[in-house]
């Protein structure tokens, strides 16, 4: 995916259309997003290892496991910076791709 490094956009800051410098930012994980969620992450059981298995029973081995649904690419992370207000803001939701350039 080919992307220009500068774009005319409306700025929700400025509340017009201004040219905007185009970069792209990894995506987060929940936890380093949201670092002080902590409490809630450990209250909902996440990584802690802890509860049964249910109707499934127990895991198999390691080498039996298969990521199903696993997905090839990554969507976009577009972060756009206002030339007037040199205010950021992101894109409203991205698209899969598995190499972005900016041209």
């Amino acid at each position: 995916m080919k992307r220009a490094k500068s774009v005319r956009r409306h700025c929700p800051f400025c509340k017009k259309h201004t040219e905007h410098k185009v970069s792209i930012a990894k995506k987060k994980t929940p936890g380093s997003a949201h670092p002080l969620s902590h409490g809630s992450k450990k209250r909902r059981g996440f990584g802690k290892g802890f509860g049964n298995l249910g109707t499934r029973g127990s895991k198999p081995a390691l080498t039996k496991w298969k990521r199903t649904g696993k997905k090839l690419t990554k969507k976009t992370d577009f972060r756009y910076e206002c030339s007037v207000c040199k205010k950021q803001h992101v894109q409203h939701y991205g698209k899969r791709a598995k190499k972005v350039e900016l041209i």
